[in-house]
């Protein structure tokens, strides 16, 4: 079942809250109003990109009914900590999954993972956290935000390196879904984060000229005062 019949099967809808990340596509939020209720949006892990539990429970009041957490790039949101929190306060917790690596590209992906972790210098690497299985490879450029990130990532496409920004804009700043709410380690991860090719196809050759264009990059970038 998707997200909207899960919902509208616990009996949520009309007058309802759902917390959700803006971080992602508008899928999740999409369901949400569809089914009736209100979306709203907490902030993230800026280490797994996923609902934060501290976070949803800020922004929980008397009418939330429910947490949809979104796996993000592979990562797991704190899934224990977000159930505890679900119990407390009689909230139903679903978790929507990104699609899967097939079984034999998997430990691929996760090799060449390592391969550019050991290897980089010019980003921050992606935290290698409990069952992560890289689904995309994202790092952070260190600077000034989204100018040095959109800058090095033009860099990086003019060298042959197939790089992209995973979430352009968060929910809570699009004409749809817009919120006059903070939430800063979101709006950080919309200015900094970069995918960066980790397919399991990817050749030694191909890896290596990766790392290569990141770190003749790196040392360009001034750290954000």
């Amino acid at each position: 079942m998707g997200t909207e019949a899960l919902l509208r099967a616990a009996g949520i809808g009309t007058g309802d809250e759902v917390v959700v990340p803006a971080y992602g596509s508008a899928a999740v939020s999409d369901a949400v109003v569809s089914a009736g209720a209100i979306p709203v949006f907490a902030d993230i892990d800026p280490m797994t990109y996923c609902l934060d539990v501290d976070a949803v429970d800020a922004v929980r009041t008397e009418r939330t009914a429910a947490v949809v957490v979104v796996r993000r790039f592979g990562h797991r949101a704190d899934m224990p900590g977000m159930h505890a929190l679900g119990q407390r306060h009689a909230l139903l917790v679903l978790e929507e999954g990104e699609p899967d690596a097939t079984y034999d590209e998997a430990p691929r992906r996760r090799a060449h993972a390592a391969y550019l972790t050991a290897r980089l210098n010019g980003v921050h690497t992606p935290a290698d956290g409990d069952g992560h299985s890289y689904q995309q490879y994202v790092v952070r450029v260190p600077g000034n935000g989204r100018p040095d990130r959109d800058a090095f990532a033009r860099v990086l496409r003019a060298k042959g390196v197939d790089c992209r920004v995973p979430v352009k804009t968060p929910l809570h700043r699009t004409p749809k879904y817009w919120r006059d709410v903070e939430l800063p380690e979101t709006e950080r991860a919309a200015d900094e984060t970069l995918a960066l090719p980790v397919d399991a196809w990817l050749t030694r050759r191909e890896l290596q000229r990766i790392v290569s264009a990141c770190n003749a990059l790196g040392g360009l970038l001034q750290p954000a005062f």
